[in-house]
């Protein structure tokens, strides 16, 4: 079972599981195919995480999101961050920033060569040879795909090469339009056929670099050759007689969410919307700078959450052996900076005030962007229970705290979980969508902003449930985001 932001993604996956490949096969050609598909929420240009789980072995966190550029380039000597308001529908507005001086040295293509050493079964170019072709045919824009387009219109014009791909006739691309990239193509076939090198001591890096230069940005040809995917031991925190695994430090999603679970889990019985909201609060307290100095050091998230106790697109896969892929990433909302030849939208990472709230370019070169992002496994006596993740920024730990709430808790089936409307604490404000029971926090201080519909602005979870009795498989995507499950 395969669950992702898009049909076309989805099908990629439950394919090559269909064939037999396992769940990481699975996840790397749904990734793949992401970048055609979904080209604004991923790419080469991007960064991630992929959590691993397989049978009778300890879970692994692969790490290889965006990192913090500028070796040997003087850090001052970088053009001004570009502020692009985007409105989620009137109901809530978010600055980002764009331009080269946000790009930050990508991992896309590091992670999924790593990937595919340590757990693939099949030949990266086998499962590279669909999406190329995909992007070289053109995808026909869906709903959910071109009122993301639409949302991030001016950070699409920021660029002649950026608008070019997205509003090829002049106007941005609509529903049942064609998106078409050969550059792109060819970019993944590369990927394929010779794995990461090229786009990180090769040619590819190269037309990266010194197009990223003529534009004032300061990632640099050291930051790529000194880049690789890091392998990590997961978080595991205890949450009603089950182990969830998620995102470790550096990342600072994963810890905020086990501090949550961890909260809930002192409280007998499925936690109350008042409950839920403080451990949201609690958390979002805790991310102070001691909090993001602190997630570099060793041994951080054992005293962080120790004292107190006592981090887009996803894709989540679980195989018919039982082993479960959880991968997450993101362009952010790309820099508006397209490499020409390359296909390649670099990341805007460096600009996204909710991974810099210390300041910009605080992070020294090297260092990975605390990010939100946590794909995460539930187990229950050893095996599975559920394999999860989402997109959504600061709302990505609140999607998934709720999440597992409702399938551990309550019982829900995936589609079911995803259904629940969702609610998210954060700047002293309560965010909560229709059906939130807004009365039960009647008493509570904070201003309440009640959205008017069901939005991406609350993530995009996408999950697969495995039943620990009979080992029956459940998938859904999120609809806030168009997101599918296919069985293979």
């Amino acid at each position: 079972m395969v669950a992702a932001g898009h049909p076309l993604t989805a099908q990629a996956g439950a394919d090559v599981l269909g064939a037999g490949g396992n769940a990481v096969d699975a996840a790397v050609a749904a990734m793949l195919t992401s970048w055609v598909a979904e080209p604004l929420l991923s790419g080469p240009g991007a960064g991630g995480y992929m959590l691993v789980s397989e049978p009778g072995e300890a879970p692994v966190l692969l790490d290889f999101f965006v990192a913090a550029p500028g070796f040997g380039r003087d850090q001052a000597d970088r053009a001004p961050l570009v502020p692009v308001e985007v409105d989620f529908g009137g109901d809530a507005t978010q600055i980002f920033h764009v331009g080269a001086a946000s790009c930050g040295t990508y991992g896309n293509p590091a992670g999924i060569d790593a990937a595919m050493r340590r757990w693939g079964s099949a030949r990266l170019s086998e499962l590279a040879a669909p999406a190329a072709a995909l992007a070289r045919d053109g995808v026909v824009v869906n709903d959910q795909q071109a009122e993301v387009i639409h949302l991030l219109e001016w950070i699409l014009r920021t660029t002649p090469e950026c608008e070019t791909v997205y509003a090829p006739a002049g106007g941005l691309l609509n529903a049942g339009e064609l998106w078409r990239d050969r550059a792109l193509g060819d970019t993944i076939e590369r990927l394929g056929a010779e794995g990461s090198a090229p786009f990180y001591s090769g040619d590819i890096a190269a037309a990266v670099v010194d197009w990223i230069a003529a534009h004032d940005g300061i990632l640099s040809a050291e930051d790529l050759r000194r880049y690789e995917a890091i392998e990590r031991e997961p978080l595991c925190v205890g949450y009603r007689g089950r182990s969830v695994f998620t995102n470790p430090p550096p990342s600072a999603g994963g810890i905020l969410l086990a501090l949550a679970l961890g909260r809930l889990n002192a409280e007998p019985g499925p936690p109350s919307l008042p409950q839920i909201v403080r451990a949201m609060e609690e958390a979002q307290d805790e991310r102070s700078p001691e909090f993001l100095d602190g997630l570099a050091e060793p041994g951080f998230a054992a005293s962080f959450l120790g004292s107190r106790l006592g981090a887009t697109t996803h894709i989540s896969v679980i195989d018919g052996a039982g082993r479960a892929c959880a991968v997450t990433c993101t362009n952010g909302e790309g820099s508006g900076i397209v490499v020409p030849g390359t296909g390649i939208h670099v990341n805007n990472i460096m600009g996204e005030e909710d991974l810099s709230p210390m300041g910009f370019h605080h992070a020294p070169p090297g260092r990975r962007m605390p990010s939100m992002m946590s794909p995460t496994v539930v187990t229950a006596g050893g095996d599975v229970h559920v394999a999860l993740g989402s997109s959504g920024s600061n709302r990505i730990r609140s999607a998934l705290l709720q999440t597992i709430v409702a399938v551990v808790d309550h019982g829900l089936p995936a589609a079911a979980a995803l259904a629940e409307p969702r609610v998210h604490y954060e700047g002293g404000v309560i965010f909560a969508e229709p059906g939130i029971p807004i009365d039960e926090l009647e008493c509570d201080p904070h201003e309440i902003k009640a959205f008017r519909a069901k939005s991406m602005f609350f993530g995009g979870v996408q999950a697969v449930t495995r039943d620990p009795a009979s080992g029956e498989l459940n998938g859904a995507g999120d609809p806030r985001r168009g997101g599918v499950a296919r069985a293979a």
